[in-house]
Order: structure tokens, then sequence, then C-alpha cells
């Protein structure tokens, strides 16, 4: 099954919910999917009679700085403003019976905020520890979810260790980090 059939697929079951589909050499084609049409999506996805990607194999959470994309080195020209960057939610799925994959990416402002986005874990149940791990590591808050709570730092740890803008404390618990 072609990136373009699982699109069309998409659309029909979920009009609006794909914002563009993606083939870039050395890279898994993508599809970006509008984030409130993320559940739909996914659901189209594993019960839709051409797809039935029955497994969610994972989710990542991504921060992209401003200079992504842009040659080694680049610099804004006077007056441009690249922004700050943006945020992504990677999905990977499955289809056993099929033997296709396919990957959903949902882009999300930095704009000073939490990257809020829809849980899937109703419609994949493993979605669970992927999305508390995001939670946990970037910030990323899944609305909806059972138990959003740290899965891998400590219950009072503060802030988010795998984004960009996060400055590592000089101890923690009276352990130096240095």
């Amino acid at each position: 099954m072609s990136l373009e059939e699982i699109r069309e697929a998409l659309e029909e079951a979920v009009p609006g919910a794909v914002v563009e589909a993606v083939t870039e050499p050395a890279r898994d084609p993508y599809l970006v999917i509008e984030r409130d049409k993320l559940v739909e999506a996914c659901r189209a996805l594993r019960e839709g009679p051409r797809l039935g990607f029955d497994l969610l194999i994972s989710i990542t959470a991504v921060d992209y700085l401003p200079t992504y994309g842009k040659k080694k080195n680049a610099k804004p020209k006077e007056g441009e403003d690249w922004g700050p960057g943006h945020f992504e939610a990677v999905y990977h799925f499955l289809s056993t019976v099929l033997n296709e994959r396919i990957v959903l990416k949902v882009r999300l402002p930095k704009d000073g905020g939490e990257p809020v986005l829809p849980t899937i874990s109703g419609v994949y149940p493993a979605a669970n520890w992927h999305e508390r791990e995001a939670w946990d590591l970037m910030g990323f808050r899944f609305e909806g979810h059972p138990d959003l709570r740290r899965i891998l730092c400590d219950d009072d740890w503060v802030g988010h260790p795998l984004r960009k803008d996060y400055v590592f404390p000089k101890e923690f618990k009276g352990i130096s980090a240095e």
C-alpha cells in the first residue's frame, strides 16, 4: 500500500485530517496530521476496512530548533525571523495483516506554552506508556490521558530534560550533577 493510498483512505474517512504527505530520500514517508483530527485519524487507521494498522510501534517527541532544515551555520537574513522552532509528536504504526508501516506526525507550535494534543490511548492502549514518556521527558501534555504522570524521572523532578531549553539542575536531592 503506497503512502498516497493511505492518505486517500484517511482523507475519505476523516476529511481534513491530512495536512501533507511527505516523501524524502533516506527517510520513512509520513503523513502530517491535523492535531484536532488525530484521534479520528488513528481510529480510521486501526478500524478502516482498507487500512487495518493494528499495532502502535512507538510514539516519540521531537523539539526542533529554528535552524532545522537550514544549511549548516546558516543565519537569518536581516529582517527575517525563523521563529522559535516547533515540536512534533511522531507515531509509528504497523499493519500485521498487510505487513505495512506508516508514520504520522503532528506539528505543534513553540509558543511558550506546553505542547498539547489528544491522547490516543483509547484507540491504541499501548499509547499509555509512550505518552507518559513523552510527557515526562519532553512536556507533551496528552489531553484525556487516564494516568499522565512521570514514568522515568522522579515524581518531584522539575521540568522536562530532553527539551532544548531545559537547564539541568546543579544538584537533585543533595546529589551533585557536576
